[in-house]
């Protein structure tokens, strides 16, 4: 664990992948307390992979699904999408990695991991790593430092040995002239949109209507209810039963020690001259010689903040060149070294890093303490009753558990018990409308129960529950009357659909067929119009984000403009024809070529690198535990 990086950690539990992680986390998952040492549901060559560890996974796939679809993501897109496979391949992959990573006897530095954390833009504030706000953000999503530490550790071995295994790709010039040229070549088309949502005057009548909702009714399905009893174990309600002894409170302080330390930070303003690392001497020279010109001014008087404002080149500029207090470890080494070395109120010489010449004053230095026990009491007798609250909570539930025998029910043994049972209202997948905070989880764990099956002890972050199914009303295909607008409007929607459709391909045989009057579409009524000149990723003025019609505009040839099919877009169905073609400009090769080169290098690595991994697995013992199916 890096002293950095763990100062405030705090979490309990840890569910939340951040976006600037590029392998998967695993780590605990909502599910059953009791069994957290619990199945193994796979081995890669003899390493097992546990059941918490790919629900962990998958429920982190879910979540980022969740935010990248929102409302939009139904259970068609999640079979589409097949998490639980994308889960159990990815906990497979890693273990690959990182058996290969052991066999190469690859190593990452402690220094290594934290200038890769420093330099992740969310824990900056003005362009500097912020040891609070790093704090924050892994709270916010409710992880350890600890945790993102090894994960971040993981990611650069796994990098590592990408390198070593795929650092050698050559990228010849004609393939970067060509994929120059494919990248920027630019068409404009000519196109018809025949959008049904124009079609009005088509009739339904209710035979057509009842024929269309007898050969789609499971479409209509209404989906399966549950009411559950359940009791929840509160850790709140046994807040009052826990003890703390002033031993107790002694002991977690002397264990715990560097929570309460607080270390030597400085509060400094610099003012950056930029200049790579890899610049010649002339321009390294030239960049330090204008920091000696400021440092002669700030010396005779002028003031150190309005310098910076005015030639700094860092993003501390508008503030003056002000870095707030920070500790050893969050700058880079040259510019930490130097600042920890200064009294308050001095200037230093010019300081080189990898980012230039800095010229640092130290406004005021804090030296390291450690919080007194007396004052820490507070917060020690507070995290203390938590954790013990937490433990009788479950203890109780255990207790409870222990008690029920198979064909109990729940409101029965909780009487005699003189615990409060309590009832949901019927509720779906979404979970039940009141009194449950997890309402997903809450949802997941009695959809996966029988009818009258008593659940072992669940975990839903505000206490642990025990759940019964006491009523179960499976999904049913409803009378026609009670959904004849929805039928209605689907069905609508599918002839209009088709009455487009059938137009457009007319028009498409009426061009084909050469006619001078098909050229142009008058004969059947329709008149083209023309786009901007776009490339192949381009949003298309007047039509939108069309990937469809975007692929086949750019197979179409000046010889041979006209699509052979229809092409069917988010608004309707189009007849599109090529107008011209651009080739680009060839003078600007030579600015992006670094970037293609990169682009395409990179492209080449990844391919071979999936090829590699898949031989891999090939060659590995692979089990999946019998019974065990992906959800």
């Amino acid at each position: 664990m890096l002293r950095l990086m763990r100062d405030y950690a705090t979490s309990w539990l840890i569910k939340i992948i951040l976006g600037a992680i590029v392998i998967v986390f695993v780590f605990w998952g909502v599910g059953s307390f009791r069994n957290r040492k619990s199945n193994v549901i796979a081995s890669v060559n003899g390493e097992a992979i546990s059941l918490e560890e790919y629900r962990s996974t998958y429920n982190n796939l879910l979540e980022q699904m969740r935010q990248r679809f929102g409302d939009n993501l139904n259970e068609e897109v999640l079979q589409m999408l097949q998490l639980d496979q994308q889960a159990l391949d990815q906990l497979i992959e890693q273990r690959l990695l990182m058996q290969e990573v052991a066999r190469l006897n690859f190593r990452v530095t402690d220094e290594e991991v934290v200038r890769v954390i420093q330099n992740i833009s969310s824990f900056q504030t003005n362009g500097v790593f912020d040891s609070r706000l790093y704090t924050t953000v892994l709270n916010y999503n409710r992880m350890t430092p600890e945790g993102f530490e090894s994960a971040q550790k993981a990611r650069l071995l796994i990098e590592k040995l990408r390198t070593y295994l795929f650092n050698n790709f050559q990228v010849s010039e004609n393939e970067l002239r060509e994929y120059y040229d494919w990248k920027n070549v630019t068409v404009s088309i000519d196109y018809v949109l025949f959008d049904p949502g124009t079609y009005q005057e088509i009739e339904l009548t209710d035979e057509v209507l009842e024929t269309y909702f007898n050969s789609h009714n499971e479409s209509y399905k209404t989906d399966p209810l549950l009411k559950v009893q359940y009791l929840h174990f509160d850790p709140q309600d046994h807040k009052a039963e826990v003890q703390i002894s002033a031993e107790d409170i002694e002991i977690y302080y002397f264990d715990n020690r560097e929570k309460f330390a607080t270390p030597k930070t400085v509060e400094a303003r610099h003012i950056l001259f930029k200049v790579d690392a890899e610049a010649p001497k002339e321009a390294i020279d030239a960049a330090k010689a204008k920091a000696e010109d400021v440092l002669g001014r700030v010396r005779k008087g002028e003031d150190f903040a309005s310098m910076a404002k005015q030639y700094s080149e860092g993003p501390s500029k508008e503030n003056g060149g002000q870095l707030g207090a920070f500790k050893k470890e969050d700058m880079v080494a040259p510019f930490s070294e130097k600042a920890f070395s200064m009294k308050q109120g001095e200037v230093s010489e010019p300081v080189r890093t990898q980012f230039g010449w800095h010229l640092i004053k130290v406004e005021k230095v804090n030296e390291a303490s450690v919080q007194p026990l007396e004052e820490a009491k507070k917060t020690i007798r507070a995290t203390l009753t938590d954790d013990q609250a937490k433990t009788l909570a479950y203890d109780k539930a255990e207790a409870f558990y222990e008690t029920t025998l198979e064909g109990d029910q729940l409101a029965g043994v909780g009487k005699e018990m003189s615990l409060e049972v309590k009832t949901t209202g019927l509720f779906s997948m979404v979970g039940p409308e009141k009194n449950i905070k997890n309402r997903k989880a809450f949802a997941d764990a009695a959809f996966a129960l029988s009818l009258n099956q008593i659940s072992e002890i669940q975990d839903f972050d505000d206490g642990f529950y025990i759940l019964q199914v006491v009523e179960s009303i499976p999904g049913k295909i409803p009378e026609l009357g009670s959904v004849k607008e929805a039928v209605t409007r689907d069905l609508m929607k599918e002839k209009q659909a088709a009455v487009a459709e059938e137009e457009a391909k007319a028009l498409l045989a009426v061009l084909k067929s050469g006619t001078t009057a098909g050229n142009t579409g008058s004969d059947m009524g329709v008149a083209f119009k023309t786009t901007d000149y776009f490339k192949r990723n381009d949003q298309i003025k007047g039509i939108g984000w069309e990937s469809e019609i975007s692929q086949k505009a750019f197979t179409l040839s000046l010889a041979q403009p006209l699509s052979e099919d229809i092409v069917r877009g988010k608004n309707g169905f189009y007849v599109i024809r090529l107008k011209d073609r651009r080739l680009p400009d060839p003078q600007g090769f030579d600015k992006e070529k670094k970037l293609l080169q990169e682009t395409l290098s990179n492209q080449k690595k990844l391919k071979a690198f999936n090829s590699w991994l898949s031989e891999m697995r090939k060659k590995s013992e692979i089990t999946i535990q019998e019974g065990f199916e992906p959800k």
